[in-house]
């Protein structure tokens, strides 16, 4: 039996308990078969609405998980009404790379992603699960971190100056490559699946798409060790090769290469976000 006949017999159910409550002295027309009088039309079959009181505000919660480009994801929502809901989300992933051999230098990093966030669903068509959806990411930890340390004689060019790695006091780098420019980011996704679904039920399996206005990636570099602008100077420590931490010239190249780095990145002031998981719902009053 599927909804809409169930709802018909409890409407069906609801209109013969009335009639066969009625005693002898309920009114009765001459012919003998009952009729309603203006006071019995008045009982109302509230079964035929099954679903009505679903939309009080507040009564319902929903807690989901799934993946995203930022990581493992986590949701819970609740209802405003049948047009609105209210959403937090969280994300969270770690990664570690070590060992990497390039150019010359030894490499490691790690890329941590820590977020949360508020968005307020907007349904325009309940039945339908489509959704657009404002919100705002009030935190961004999301970033990538590495450092290396080259060997003896690998080079790195800094704003067209190549130096060499020393033998003694080989050059070595930390970085950030932060995705968190605005640490406070507005957001704006549309989807599919309400974590509250309209039809009372409790599984749903929401997808999401767009964009958070993070801004323009940081860069920071930092250098240490000695570096020599002469090959030949690398193994006997030679007169070309200078502390990169507090030479001024080191110093001054090293930052207009991240003023470059910075640059070619200035489009990127979008982080996408990409989700899909599942989500359970169940009554809170």
């Amino acid at each position: 039996m599927n909804c809409k006949a169930g709802l018909f017999l409890l409407g069906v159910l609801a209109i013969a308990q009335s009639l066969f409550s009625q005693n002898s002295s309920g009114p009765y027309n001459s012919s003998g078969f009952g009729s309603y009088s203006s006071e019995s039309r008045s009982v109302t079959a509230s079964p035929l609405n099954k679903y009505a009181n679903m939309y009080t505000p507040f009564s319902r919660l929903a807690v989901g998980g799934g993946i995203s480009l930022m990581g493992v994801n986590l949701q819970a929502a609740t209802n405003i009404n049948q047009h609105l809901n209210v959403r937090g989300s969280g994300n969270f992933f770690k990664y570690s790379l070590s060992n990497i051999d390039t150019g010359g230098f030894n490499i490691g990093g790690q890329l941590s992603f820590a977020s949360a966030g508020a968005s307020l669903d907007y349904y325009p068509f309940p039945s339908h699960g489509f959704r657009v959806s404002p919100g705002l990411l009030f935190y961004n930890g999301n970033q990538v971190t590495g450092s290396g340390i080259g060997s003896s004689g690998s080079s790195i060019t800094l704003n067209s100056t190549k130096y060499y790695s020393e033998t003694a006091d080989p050059i070595g780098m930390n970085a950030t490559l932060g995705l968190n420019t605005h640490k406070q980011a507005f957001t704006m996704t549309t989807g599919f699946g309400n974590m509250i679904p309209h039809n009372g039920g409790h599984w749903s399996f929401p997808f999401e798409l767009g964009a958070a206005f993070t801004g323009v990636p940081t860069v920071n570099v930092l250098m240490n060790g000695h570096g020599c602008t002469s090959q030949l100077d690398v193994a006997l420590s030679g007169p070309s090769c200078v502390n990169m931490a507090t030479d001024p010239n080191a110093q001054a190249n090293l930052n207009s290469q991240i003023g470059k780095w910075t640059k070619n990145l200035n489009d990127l002031q979008v982080y996408p976000i990409l989700s899909f998981g599942a989500g359970y719902a169940f009554r809170i009053r």
